[in-house]
C-alpha cells in the first residue's frame, strides 16, 4: 500500500469519528473538522517529529498549536489515532468531568494538549512565544500552528503577526484555514478578509498558497515547502484551500455544519460514505 493511500486510509478513519463524536452528544462542530482532517492527518502522520511521549515543555520535537479550538474532533481523533491516548477515549467527547471537552483544555492533562484554545486570535501569540523559547533554548525544531480564516477578524492576530516578523520567528509555520466561511455565513459578508497573501506579505512573512488543500500529495507537498522556507529570517503562511465539510457530500459548499450535529439518519449516511478502515473507537 503507497504512503497516499494509508494517509487516505487514515483520513477517512477520522472523518468517521467525528461525526460519530459529534452525533454521539448532539454537540460540536463537524465542519471545519472534516475540512482540516486532511491536513492534521498529513502534519502528525507524515511532516511533525514528536514523541508520544508527552510533556508539557516539548524540548526537542516539533510543537503544534489549534488556535481555532472548536474543531476539537478531528485534533482529538488525529492525536489519539497517532497514539498519544486511547482510541476508545474518543466515546468520551464533550461528556461532563473528562479530558476531551468541547474546547481543548490543560487541566485534566490530554497528551497532545498545550494549551487551552478556543478563544479566538490567541493561539498565533502562544505559538510565537513558544518558538522564541526553541530560538533561546538552541531547539531546532519547528512550531506549527492552526487558525480558522474567520479568527483572523480578531486584532490580537495581526499584533502577533507584526511581532513574529520584527523578531524574525522564522522556525514558525502558520497555516489558516481558508474555506471563506464561519458561523454566521461567508467571510465575506460577515467581515471581508481582502488579500491575505498581500497582508501577510505586508507584515513581513513568507506566505504560499495551498489550493488543494484537502488533496493529501498538495498537502505534503505545501507542507514541505513551507519548510524548506525556514531558517530566512521569516515566519511563514500557508494559505490551506479547503472545503468545509470535506467528504460528506450534503456537509459541503455551505456553512450550516459549522456547528451542527447529524441526526441519526444523516450520521448513517455520513459513514456509508466513508466505510471503516483502522476500526471505530
Amino acid at each position: 500500500m503507497s504512503k497516499t493511500q494509508q494517509l487516505q486510509d487514515f483520513a477517512q478513519q477520522v472523518r468517521r469519528d467525528i461525526v460519530r463524536m459529534v452525533h454521539a452528544v448532539q454537540s460540536g462542530h463537524p465542519g471545519g473538522s472534516l475540512g482540516c482532517n486532511e491536513f492534521l492527518t498529513v502534519l502528525f502522520q507524515e511532516i511533525m517529529d514528536y514523541s508520544t511521549n508527552f510533556t508539557m515543555d516539548g524540548k526537542n520535537e516539533d510543537l503544534f498549536f489549534l488556535s481555532n479550538g472548536h474543531i476539537s474532533p478531528v485534533y482529538y481523533s488525529v492525536l489519539a489515532r497517532s497514539g498519544f491516548f486511547p482510541v476508545k477515549e474518543l466515546a468520551t467527547f464533550r461528556l461532563m468531568n473528562t479530558r476531551l471537552q468541547g474546547h481543548p483544555t490543560t487541566h485534566e492533562g490530554l497528551e497532545g494538549i498545550r494549551i487551552a484554545s478556543g478563544s479566538l486570535g490567541q493561539g498565533m501569540s502562544v505559538a510565537i512565544g513558544a518558538a522564541e523559547a526553541k530560538k533561546l533554548n538552541g531547539d531546532h525544531k519547528l512550531v506549527y500552528s492552526l487558525h480558522g480564516d474567520g479568527e483572523l477578524q480578531e486584532g490580537q492576530i495581526w499584533e502577533a503577526a507584526m511581532y513574529a516578523a520584527g523578531k524574525k520567528i522564522d522556525n514558525y509555520i502558520a497555516t489558516v484555514d481558508y474555506n471563506k466561511k464561519q458561523i454566521d455565513g461567508p467571510t465575506d459578508e460577515v467581515l471581508p478578509l481582502g488579500d491575505l497573501r498581500a497582508k501577510f506579505e505586508a507584515f513581513g512573512w513568507q506566505v504560499l498558497d495551498v489550493e488543494k488543500g484537502n488533496d493529501i500529495e498538495s498537502i505534503i507537498e505545501g507542507l514541505n515547502k513551507a519548510k524548506s522556507l525556514t531558517g530566512k529570517g521569516k515566519p511563514v503562511c500557508i494559505l490551506l484551500h479547503t472545503e468545509m465539510g470535506n467528504g460528506v457530500d450534503f456537509m459541503m459548499h455551505t456553512h450550516a455544519w459549522h456547528g451542527k450535529p447529524p441526526s441519526d439518519a444523516q450520521l448513517e449516511e455520513a459513514l456509508k460514505q466513508n466505510p471503516e478502515t483502522l476500526g471505530d473507537y
